[in-house]
């Protein structure tokens, strides 16, 4: 046993050490930490398609999980990994109204691994996996919970009071099968019979607001967000569609959650839509650059530089707001020109002039005729589709403009004027289908 003298002596000399400065004891922490990643931030993104839940740290993760029944948990270890507040935060983070996590526990289940334990609220089918460093995020754990049965579009709007939900009727034998699109599982439309005694069927309008969840899009200089402005606007147009007779809107989102470019045409055609119309706000490198654009699918590649440019920055939303490679239809990457796809390109450019000359009288346009690129998210082959950039949310005046209620009526009562003069110059046809 060391000497009293020796024990003072240790003690003088460590307190030296930390007297010394923080580098020398950093020296020794350091070592020790080396291979512990740290958690920066936790995310929670509650949908009726799905939940996503983010870990975002500052290296790459490795996970494993596992479902446990009765009752349904999902269970998850984290390697490499030491609990921190940020990562305790997460417990809060769930909300009640979650659709498919009831709570969920983290604890310490061994030296350097972290469990996860998800208490569902029904059965559940996961996908687990880790994205690289993208846009302002660095690496990311996603973890997305999907309802064993997939939400239906047609039936989710129906629930929610956005379709009337008519007695069906008997299917004519003759009826033509639906192809490539999915027929419709429930006779949610009629035909509808004007004053004249002359069949009119039910439209319906396909509204994409930009970005979402993960993925914020552009930001303006006081702080607000192109996904925020954009659902805000979409949700006043759908309110203004809806008030107009045989017209029904489907949002491809209608709250803050990230989803898919090749997900958003998918809604759009699963419900048969006869016109896709994306919504989005601008941004630019210079505050100066201003005014709302239309843009089409393009054949033969973008009409301008800046369509091009903007094509490809709209076209990372999936890199952005983080999309499972393994599992992603990548369907969308391309697409075969055939007569199909002229004749939509076609009815695109016709909607596109209609809703731009509207728009063009509430505010400046950047260009004055539609413009044309290889957006990802106009590539349904049998929708009208355009993209419509409401204006520059990096310009402060414009940013002033896309925050306020009265312009954003202004804006949507315009889009709506252009559908409809769209619809009285091309009446659309019938379909395959009992509408």
């Amino acid at each position: 046993m060391p000497s009293t003298p020796q024990i003072r002596a240790q003690h003088v000399s460590r307190r030296t050490v930390l007297k010394a400065g923080a580098t020398l004891l950093l020296s020794v922490t350091v070592p020790l930490r080396a291979n512990a990643a740290q958690i920066l931030a936790v995310r929670v993104w509650p949908a009726d398609d799905y939940t996503r839940v983010t870990l975002e740290n500052d290296s790459d993760l490795k996970a494993t999980h596992f479902i446990v029944k009765d009752p349904e948990r999902m269970v998850v270890d984290i390697e490499g990994l030491e609990l921190n507040p940020t990562l305790k935060g997460l417990v809060a983070k769930i909300q009640s109204n979650d659709p498919y996590i009831k709570q969920v526990r983290v604890g310490q289940n061994r030296p350097n691994v972290v469990r996860l334990v998800f208490d569902l609220k029904e059965e559940v089918k996961p996908q687990v996996f880790t994205l690289p460093p993208a846009g302002n995020y660095k690496h990311r754990l996603i973890f997305d919970l999907y309802p064993v049965k997939a939400v239906d579009p047609i039936a989710a709007m129906i629930e929610k009071g956005d379709w009337s939900d008519p007695a069906p009727v008997p299917e004519p034998p003759t009826a033509p099968k639906l192809e490539p699109r999915e027929e419709p599982k429930l006779a949610e439309a009629l035909p509808k019979v004007d004053k004249q005694g002359k069949m009119v069927r039910m439209l319906t309008i396909a509204l994409d607001p930009g970005h979402g969840g993960e993925d914020p899009g552009a930001s303006g200089k006081n702080g607000s967000r192109e996904k925020d402005i954009v659902l805000a606007i979409a949700k006043r147009l759908k309110s203004k569609l809806e008030d107009i007779p045989n017209m029904r809107v489907m949002l491809t989102r209608d709250g803050d959650y990230f989803v898919p470019l090749g997900t958003r045409v998918e809604k759009a055609r699963k419900v048969q839509a006869d016109l896709f119309v994306s919504i989005h706000a601008d941004a630019f490198v210079q505050p100066t650059a201003r005014g709302s654009s239309v843009f089409v699918l393009s054949e033969k590649g973008a009409t301008s530089s800046a369509a091009r440019w903007l094509a490809d920055k709209e076209n990372l939303a999936d890199t952005i707001g983080g999309v499972n490679v393994k599992s992603h239809d990548k369907q969308l990457a391309s697409v075969l020109f055939d007569l199909s796809t002229t004749a939509q390109i076609n009815d695109s450019m016709k909607l596109g002039r209609s809703v731009l000359g509207e728009i063009g009288g509430i505010n400046r346009l950047h260009k004055g005729s539609v413009e044309q690129a290889g957006f990802a998210v106009l590539k349904a082959p049998d929708i009208p589709s355009i993209l419509i950039e409401t204006a520059f949310i990096s310009n402060p005046e414009e940013e002033a403009k896309l925050l306020d209620e009265a312009y954003q009526n202004k804006l949507a009562d315009a889009i709506v004027t252009g559908i409809r003069s769209y619809f009285a110059k091309n009446p659309p046809l019938a379909k395959n289908r009992l509408t």
